[in-house]
């Protein structure tokens, strides 16, 4: 086995790495998101804009790692922030640092429901925290999360995301193994259907702890939610004693520094926060009302453990981060770039007469190869999933890097330019003109 691995070093190709990995890495990666069905990719480096595989072959990177980054990979004073953080401390695994509460201070001043912070490192263990926290607050058991979302990797709500049309009305896990007695207690409901979780909540409310909603599912793209369907779901939830828990894993930080309660002026009782948050960082945070957060404090009866919460060097680039994000010049920048991105690439598939709509909110921009509307996931199963794997496919082998699976998000960075746009659209123009043929 040692010969083998020392032989494979020399071979340092894309294909042969991978292969070297999928002998001591269950399917070659360390989460199964990774895996891009007949594009072995092995990274080298990443910069800016920008990531090289092993290769040498530089992609001009739209994935962003499912959309942490927003300021640009390898940023260079998040890179400082850290820097500085590791000659100072390590983890100690007892008390407080004294970043841990500015973070929580900055948190707590940006976001609405954020009167108390917890901070974690992942976006599941938060949403696993947050409806542990509504069991506990409600004495109730039911959750409800809506077809097409996802919010982590745990058993309450590992369902029902890209489902088959024969799935749609009954739980579609994710994986096997899942406990039976957890999952029974989620109900899924159509995003976007005031009426169809009015009518849920009439029947079953009293057995409801939580609505979990991932407030634009953007797991399956860009799906916006209806004028008032936030507030419809906020009014329920206070109408039936549920906890109204945003998922902002994705939307946080991304579309603006409150979050997307605070564009839309609607404040839930318990939300999550990751990704964007530290630019690449492993660093999560669940926010909520003081009333159910200190729960967690000592005598409150709800475990919330972790010994690499509130590690020193992801809180010091989430700092970073935020002050970086601050001015709203960051935003400004990347909504612009992806609002030109979204409308070229519009353009280009109207004048060559393929059917497409492509969503966008804020730096997220979505083709897909279908006609509107788009206001919940049945209206997905019209996208041409084949038309859409290839587009991406062959953005990809022209250096754009565009996960080639369907009903993925774009993400636009600080670092992206009018440049990177310029060229996207001329490889988008020359990918579609050969679909057309």
């Amino acid at each position: 086995m040692t010969a083998t691995i020392k032989d494979s070093t020399n071979l340092r190709t894309n294909a042969a790495l991978a292969e070297r990995a999928r002998r001591v890495i269950p399917g070659g990666v360390n989460s199964g998101n990774r895996v891009i069905a007949g594009m072995p990719l092995v990274i080298r480096e990443a910069h800016g804009a920008y990531f090289t595989d092993v290769e040498g072959k530089r992609y001009l990177d739209y994935h962003a790692a499912f959309g942490p980054i927003i300021l640009g990979h390898n940023h260079p004073r998040v890179r400082e922030a850290v820097c500085r953080a590791s000659e100072q401390i390590d983890l100690l695994g007892i008390g407080v640092t004294e970043m841990e509460i500015e973070l929580a201070e900055k948190i707590a001043y940006h976001v609405p429901s954020a009167e108390r912070v917890l901070l974690a490192n992942s976006g599941s263990e938060a949403t696993y925290q947050a409806l542990r926290l509504a069991r506990a607050v409600t004495g109730r058991n039911g959750i409800v999360k809506f077809q097409g979302t996802y919010h982590g990797w745990h058993d309450a709500v590992a369902m029902n995301v890209i489902s088959a049309a024969d799935k749609i009305g009954r739980r579609d896990l994710l994986s096997a193994g899942m406990l039976p007695g957890a999952v029974e207690h989620t109900h899924i409901l159509p995003f976007n259907d005031v009426e169809a979780i009015a009518d849920f909540l009439e029947r079953r409310g009293e057995d409801i702890a939580a609505v979990l909603v991932e407030v634009i599912p953007h797991n399956i793209g860009c799906v916006l939610p209806r004028p008032g369907f936030l507030r419809a779901l906020r009014d329920l939830c206070d109408k039936f004693g549920c906890l109204l828990i945003f998922d902002e894993v994705i939307t946080g930080f991304r579309h603006g520094l409150g979050g997307y309660q605070k564009i839309i002026g609607v404040t839930p009782d318990l939300s999550t926060f990751a990704k964007a948050m530290a630019n690449g960082y492993p660093i999560a945070a669940l926010a909520g009302k003081a009333d159910y957060m200190q729960r967690y404090e000592p005598g409150g009866g709800v475990f919330f453990a972790g010994t690499y919460n509130g590690h020193p060097h992801s809180v010091a680039a989430a700092l970073a981060t935020i002050a970086e994000l601050e001015d709203g010049h960051v935003h400004a920048h990347c909504f612009a770039l992806a609002e030109r991105a979204a409308n070229g690439i519009q353009q280009i598939a109207d004048e060559l007469g393929i059917p497409m709509t492509v969503a966008r909110f804020g730096s997220v921009f979505v083709p897909y190869f279908m006609e509107g509307p788009i206001v919940s996931y049945t209206d997905l199963l019209r996208n041409d999933d084949r038309r859409d794997v290839w587009f991406r496919s062959q953005m990809c082998a022209r250096g754009i890097f565009m996960l080639p699976t369907a009903l993925k998000r774009n993400h636009v960075s600080a670092a992206h330019t009018e440049a990177d746009i310029d060229r996207t659209l001329e490889a988008a123009r020359e990918v579609l003109k050969g679909m057309k043929r």
